[in-house]
């Protein structure tokens, strides 16, 4: 497929883009499908859109791939997503390495089937010396059990004397999320139509620039996605200052 690329500033692609991939189940029953065929096309769009995402030379892309709460979901589909995500990763394992995209996962592995994290920690391990696009999937993941963990690590080092109560700032507490390693997401995308965060990344968003589309997930296009950062590129991020503020650093930077 063909992108029109010509109001994209190559010079400000977002860093991060963190996207929750919502609308599988409803694109494939309007399709007159089962949900299962939803998720099936739903792994073509990942594929594309990382792509794409290497292309414009974002440096992270983070997917909402399973939530904590998709556990309580009937077994049946449970055990389809959980057969589909390492089974399509495997097979997408070469086109990774060979775009330089190395894979990672955030998320309490432990909850996992044993044969889906160890086929996961192989396909981690085979991408870990490529140096381009890091894709991430959050897997059997919440904000919520994220900012949970992170407080019992601190409270445990508290406790220990690694560190004392007034060492304990934002800075500290990044350095104890999933997500440590990666800058916070400039831009959230989410599909489907829905206009919530849903357990996403509630840390690490709170500057994030948030784009909502109506388009299922399986109809989320390398061209939507640059429409998007388009948009991105459009807004002013302030952090709290005027525009006067943002103006004055971009003149004397």
């Amino acid at each position: 497929m063909s992108i029109n690329t010509d109001n994209l500033d190559s010079n400000r692609i977002p860093r991060h883009v963190a996207i929750i991939m919502d609308g599988n189940g409803r694109w494939a029953k309007e399709h007159g499908r089962e949900r299962g065929f939803g998720h099936e096309n739903g792994v073509t769009t990942v594929r594309r859109i990382t792509e794409v995402a290497s292309q414009l030379g974002v440096q992270y892309l983070t997917l909402y791939t399973f939530s904590t709460e998709n556990w309580n979901r009937p077994q049946a589909e449970v055990d389809m997503l959980m057969h589909l995500v390492v089974t399509a990763i495997e097979q997408q394992t070469p086109d990774l390495i060979a775009n330089n995209v190395r894979l990672t996962t955030i998320g309490d592995l432990a909850r996992m089937p044993q044969f889906a994290r160890e086929r996961l920690e192989r396909c981690m391990a085979d991408t870990s010396h490529c140096t381009g696009l890091v894709l991430c999937l959050a897997l059997s993941y919440s904000a919520r059990w994220e900012i949970v963990e992170a407080c019992r690590n601190i409270a445990r080092q508290a406790q220990d004397g690694s560190i004392a109560p007034g060492d304990i700032d934002e800075q500290l507490f990044s350095r104890h999320l999933a997500t440590a390693d990666m800058p916070d997401p400039d831009l959230l995308i989410r599909t489907g139509g829905d206009l919530r965060i849903s357990n996403y990344l509630l840390w690490q968003i709170a500057y994030s620039e948030l784009y909502f589309t109506a388009k299922y997930w399986p109809d989320f296009s390398e061209q939507d996605f640059v429409d998007a950062i388009v948009d991105f590129q459009a807004r002013e991020r302030r952090y709290g200052k005027t525009s006067e503020q943002i103006k004055n650093e971009n003149t004397t930077a």
